[in-house]
């Protein structure tokens, strides 16, 4: 940019800010004010970043900045603006801009801004400023941190991004035409800095532990030193050349010298005696020229070799969208005193700063106390000094830090997050795609190290190494990465060194597992399937399978049944761990596991199994021992017996299995469908995992870096053919690889004259066409298969014959159609398509002679061109989509007749003419405004309040389950969402409240009565809050006294609040347990009302513990009277309550104002009114307006 072209105040104020004689500098009286008029003008620059551009043009920086900086920094305030300007002057282009702009006239501006930062940073690479940036540090680190200002942390932070923002500047070669060993600008900077002292203050700031808040900008200056090394080459420095680095360097020099001699041979062969004009012209026989006759050829038979057809062609411009991603990192060879350097920094960053500072990010990251994206340098750090300690001297003490199974947690969910974003936000694939490549590298230095500590001498090292493997291979989604990123791979975003990185990772990864796997006999690992889970719905009473059977039937089964259990009783050798009625990696909850434990007991005996279902209630009683569901522990043989019979003939309900697919599949697609991940365990089979990456798509991505053999390293070339060796000749799978694109690399390959350095790779090769032209004997459409990537049952087809799948897939195939089927299914179809009122499909179906499904009836339907599509034979239900004028009469006449029914949406359907679903008549229903919200439609339910206890005599377990079923066995077929939710919460909570009263007694008994009255008022608030708001959400049960908080660590009460379905704290997420969002405000106040004292229990309290009730005082009973005024109204509302409880004792006189002091965080207004709510039935006053409680909530998760 010209300086004439220079604004003009902006000029007058650079030439107030002094000038230099020589090399002094002579600031101007108002320099300072100039300087901070300077900050002023940045801060209002446009988008073009005009006056960056202007004072880069005129090297203020250079001229005027840096003097100042260096020959006056005494002058605190002129240093410290100095200072803020240079931080605003350096900071990226990136950040600057946003991103690297696209559109070219943006694109220039930001290129501009880029070449004056490098000259800014060619300006720093002096020990000058460095040294005033190290003395400046140096003091005021000496000061405490009472001493200490506010000032002065804001110095410390500002001299650290400068040196932050002239590290982070692009070095560029082409300017500068740096060779390997020669001083670089960059490294002219880190000589200044260890000239200076500087990198002793930063070691220093990252050992202390009061200086953690500088951790981030401490890490991130680190890495932006050793942006451009290698760690292992900066390991050995200074040791010598190495054997194995000798050695690849003599390698790479005779693979050069043999392509020097071929390219000499093949010209002296290209010399003819004959004069050039006289070459000759040849046709070429079997080879088409653009007609029909062959190709004539006018140059020498030794040019024949490299004829293509595309010689002299334009070759084709690919998209800019369809190019590989660009290779950013970059690594050179510093200059040696340099790299001395750097290597003894690293080793004394490990022994006294990695562990503490690496723990210390890691928190901040964690508490979310760090800026966007700054976990990518502390996944940097973790892979560049633990390669460094692994290639200089491995010591795992030294990145203990780092080496857990929560670190490879932490790296691999943050993969997975950077994953899915390059997936999602395109825009940013290529950033998401940098981020995951450092991820990736970070998770294989973990690796690495874990392999390596399997070489250590230290028995400690190995037993720590090998539960590390345990727990890595025993989770799926360690083992599922690899797979994942292989199908996900795209070239357009992820560089080729990606790739690289990905294919040796998963070389280790395999490697360790298949030695792991070796090491042991067998391998538990956890699995997680997705179930698609149908919508509950309660079966008959007593069901197996789909057999019904009759209490007659049953009792008839029992002689038998007992003979076989009188003998499994006496019987000492019976073992308990044959059954397993329990599953603790299973994310069902113990209640349903312990429901599931009676049915398979049930089961057991209906099947005829009297020993597996002696066995199973006995471990359900090892794992279930309270309230003696299935039986005390001293029970004995005829007491046991007498039990299985109840069990067998109880009515327990049951869940309805999943309806066969196919026949039915149609008519379920109104039906709920939950993706439901089932956590199991199973044995592990190394060969059956290596089968996941026998597909098209993980051998193209090896395929394609194969091609690039040449520049690969030798490790590289040999995880690429182990895995191919792996799928060829340990899976059996050869045809595989028997691919065109293939084949011509492996062409290119042995021809190559450098090929005798590729061994492997040669070997390989001519194994895998050896088993190519071995099956071409016997089938010649293997040529043809060339063209195509295969997957497994094409391989097998090739190799076994074709049609050799049929007989071992036909029961998933649907069976063949025979002429005279076709012929009656036509003759069926033109009978009865034109009657009305029938479906078509269910009249084919009824008298078709071989039974067939609806799909496969509908599907050869429209093969045989009788129907266009699929479509044309929806049913009724699901086609009527608009309401017509008649119906919509009808369906207000029959709300009309059914509104005061208890089951209105019932009634409705199955009078209604024009079938429709529930969801879609109750919309109707709302657009009327025949009602005004969907609970009035709900199905009205009466229950029973539960007894207090479980009776013990014969009838126990009947009277357990025949309530659920008595509420549940009129439900219609179908059920909108809402209301089978609420229906299996009723379920649930109908089952909690047989069970609560006898903890309630027990622990009113231990002395927690005061807590069960909270725990009861609570519930009833937040009832009353879900009711009024219409929404819920989980609630977290905070107690606020002593006495409340003895009571939730109390074993019994915690058993009490599983029991009402409270929820216990997530591990290492929060603190306190939550009342669940899916709780209904009845279901609430249900459970609530079961914590309530019994009647009899309170009249004989006075007599049977006197003087505890006198100790008690006054205040307690007013408190506890005060409690129960509202719960008995709530009672009353919910239709809970007894004749007994709506008459208290005491009359209406009883219900006195509760004292100040509340077991809840209430305010004045709540008190007042509780007052008014328990007087309001006196003066026939309105009911006071209910005041919205704030609820206490976690803020942070991770408390």
């Amino acid at each position: 940019m010209d300086l004439d072209m220079m604004n003009c105040e902006l000029l007058a104020t650079c030439s107030a800010l002094g000038y230099l004689e020589g090399d002094t500098y002579h600031k101007e009286p108002d320099c300072l004010e100039s300087v901070k008029d300077l900050i002023r003008y940045l801060r209002h620059e446009d988008e073009t970043r005009d006056m960056r551009q202007q004072l880069g043009a005129a090297q203020i920086l250079q001229s005027d900045l840096l003097p100042i900086l260096t020959q006056h920094h005494q002058d605190k305030p002129l240093f410290d603006a100095v200072i803020r300007l240079m931080v605003n002057l350096t900071q990226p282009a990136l950040l600057c801009f946003g991103r690297v702009p696209t559109e070219p006239s943006f694109r220039h501006h930001f290129l501009q801004v880029l070449t004056y930062l490098q000259a800014y940073k060619e300006a720093f690479a002096s020990e000058k400023a460095f040294g005033v940036f190290s003395e400046t540090l140096y003091e005021l680190l000496q000061l405490g941190w009472e001493e200490r200002q506010e000032e002065d942390n804001l110095l410390i932070e500002r001299i650290l991004l400068l040196v932050r923002n002239i590290l982070h500047v692009p070095a560029d070669p082409d300017q500068e035409k740096r060779i390997d060993d020669d001083a670089s600008v960059h490294d002219q900077l880190l000589w200044a800095i260890h000239l200076t002292g500087l990198d002793d203050l930063l070691l220093f700031l990252a050992s202390s532990s009061a200086e953690q808040q500088w951790s981030l900008h401490v890490l991130e200056i680190i890495s932006l030193m050793f942006r451009d090394q290698n760690p292992e080459q900066l390991a050995g420095v200074g040791q010598g050349r190495l054997a194995q680095e000798r050695s690849t360097d003599v390698a790479e020099l005779e693979i050069l010298r043999q392509r020097e001699l071929a390219e000499k041979k093949t010209r002296a062969l290209q010399r003819g005696n004959r004069h050039s004009r006289f070459g000759g012209s040849y046709i070429v026989q079997g080879l088409k020229s653009i007609g029909e006759r062959d190709l004539i050829f006018h140059k020498g038979l030794h040019n024949l070799r490299n004829y293509s057809s595309d010689l002299g062609k334009q070759p084709r411009r690919v998209p800019k969208r369809h190019q590989s991603a660009r290779e950013l990192s970059t690594q050179r060879r510093s200059a040696l005193n340099v790299r001395l350097f750097l290597r003894d920094f690293c080793s004394e960053f490990l022994e006294n700063c990695y562990n503490r500072l690496m723990g210390s990010v890691k928190d901040h990251l964690l508490r979310e106390k760090a800026q966007q994206h700054d976990e990518t340098y502390y996944m940097w750090a973790l892979a560049f000094f633990m390669a460094f300690n692994r290639a200089a001297s491995f010591r795992p003490g030294l990145v203990s830090e780092t080496l857990s199974v929560r670190t490879f947690h932490f790296i691999e969910q943050n993969l997975t997050n950077y994953y899915e974003m390059m997936l999602t936000d395109r825009k940013e694939a290529a950033s998401w795609a940098r981020r995951m490549h450092l991820a990736l590298k970070a998770y294989q230095e973990l690796l690495a190290t874990v392999n390596e500590m399997d070489t250590s001498p230290d028995e400690a090292v190995r037993e720590s190494s090998r539960i590390i493997k345990n727990n890595i291979f025993y989770v799926m989604e360690y083992r599922e990465l690899f797979l994942a990123l292989f199908r996900k791979f795209d070239e357009r975003w992820q560089p080729r060194s990606f790739l690289r990185d990905l294919v040796e990772t998963t070389h280790l990864f395999l490697k360790m597992l298949e030695r792991f796997c070796r090491s042991r006999r067998n391998l538990v690992v956890q699995n997680k399937q997705k179930k698609r889970k149908k919508k509950k719905v309660l079966d008959q009473p007593i069901a197996s399978g789909n057999v019904s059977y009759s209490p007659e039937e049953l009792e008839s089964m029992w002689p038998a049944l007992a003979e076989q259990l009188q003998f499994c009783a006496q019987d000492p050798e019976l073992s308990l761990d044959s059954m397993v009625p329990f599953d603790a990696a299973s994310e069902v909850s113990v209640e349903e596991q312990r429901a599931e434990a009676m049915l398979r007991i049930q089961d057991c005996l209906l099947a005829g199994q009297a020993p597996q279902a002696l066995t199973l209630l006995r471990s359900a009683r090892e794992v279930w021992p309270e309230e003696d569901v299935f039986g005390s522990q001293d029970i004995s043989s005829e007491e046991e017996i007498q039990l299985l019979k109840q069990i067998l003939l109880a009515p327990l309900p049951r869940q309805q299995g999943p309806e066969e697919q196919g026949a039915e599949e149609e008519e379920e697609e109104e039906e709920e469908e939950l993706q439901v991940v089932q956590v199991s365990e199973k044995e592990f089979n190394f060969l059956d995992y290596l089968k996941r990456f026998a597909c098209s798509t993980v051998v193209r991505v090896y395929v394609l870096l194969l091609r690039s053999y040449r520049q690969n390293s030798a490790h590289t070339n040999h995880c690429v053919v182990k895995m191919l060796h792996r799928l060829a000749h340990d899976l059996k799978m050869e045809a595989l690889l028997f691919q065109l694109s293939l084949f011509c690399l492996f062409n290119r390959l042995l021809s190559d004259p450098a090929a005798g350095a590729y061994k492997e790779l040669v070997t390989f090769a001519k194994y895998i066409l050896g088993k190519f032209f071995a099956l071409t004997a016997v089938n010649q459409k293997a040529f043809v298969e060339l063209l195509f990537w295969k997957n497994s049952a094409v391989i097998r087809e090739m190799t076994e014959g074709y049609g050799s799948l049929d007989g071992g897939s036909s029961s998933r195939r649907p069976p063949m159609w025979s002429p005279e089927e076709e012929a009656q299914l036509r003759e069926l179809y033109l009978s009865q398509k034109d009657v009305e009122g029938q479906d078509v499909v269910d009249a084919i179906l009824a008298r078709l002679t071989t039974a067939r499904t609806r799909k496969q009836v509908i599907h050869h339907l429209v093969r045989l061109g009788l129907a266009d599509s699929v479509k044309d034979f929806q049913r009724k239900g699901t086609s009527v989509v608009l309401w017509t004028e008649d119906q919509e009469l009808e369906l207000q006449r029959l709300f009309e007749e059914f509104q005061d029914s208890d089951d209105v949406m019932g009634h409705i359907m199955k009078n209604i003419t024009a079938k429709r679903s529930r969801a879609r008549i109750v919309d109707k229903l709302l657009a009327l405004g025949l009602v005004a919200d969907r609970r009035e439609l709900y199905k009205k339910r009466r229950k029973k309040l539960a007894p207090s206890s479980l009776p013990n005599g014969e009838d126990s377990l009947e009277d357990f389950c025949q309530e659920d079923l008595e509420e549940e066995e009129n439900l219609p077929e179908e059920e909108n969402k809402e209301e089978e939710e609420g229906s299996g919460a009723d379920e649930a909570q109908g089952n909690s409240v047989f069970l609560t009263e006898n903890l309630g007694q027990s622990l009113r008994q231990e002395g927690f009565s005061a807590p069960l009255f909270w725990l009861q008022n609570y519930l009833i608030r937040i009832a009353d809050d879900r009711e009024e708001d219409g929404c819920s959400q989980a609630v977290p049960l905070v107690p606020l006294t002593e006495e409340n908080e003895e009571a939730m660590e109390n074993e019994q009460f915690q058993q009490l609040l599983r029991k009402l379905g409270v929820r216990p704290p997530a591990s290492g997420q929060e603190t306190f347990w939550r009342i669940p969002a899916k709780q209904s405000p009845t279901q609430l106040r249900r459970l609530a009302a079961s914590l309530s004292q019994p009647e009899e229990e309170r009249k004989l309290q006075p007599e049977l513990e006197p003087e505890v009730l006198r100790e008690q005082g006054r205040e307690e009973e007013d408190q506890a009277q005060a409690l129960r005024a509202p719960l008995l109204a709530r009672k009353k509302k919910a239709g809970l309550v007894s004749p007994e409880e709506e008459q208290p004792e005491g009359g209406k006189e009883q219900l006195k104002a509760a004292t100040r002091k509340r077991l809840l965080l209430d305010s004045d207004e709540e008190q007042e009114e509780n007052e008014g709510r328990t007087k309001a039935p006196e003066m026939g006053a309105p009911r006071i307006q209910k005041k919205k409680r704030f609820q206490i909530e976690d803020e942070d998760e991770n408390d």
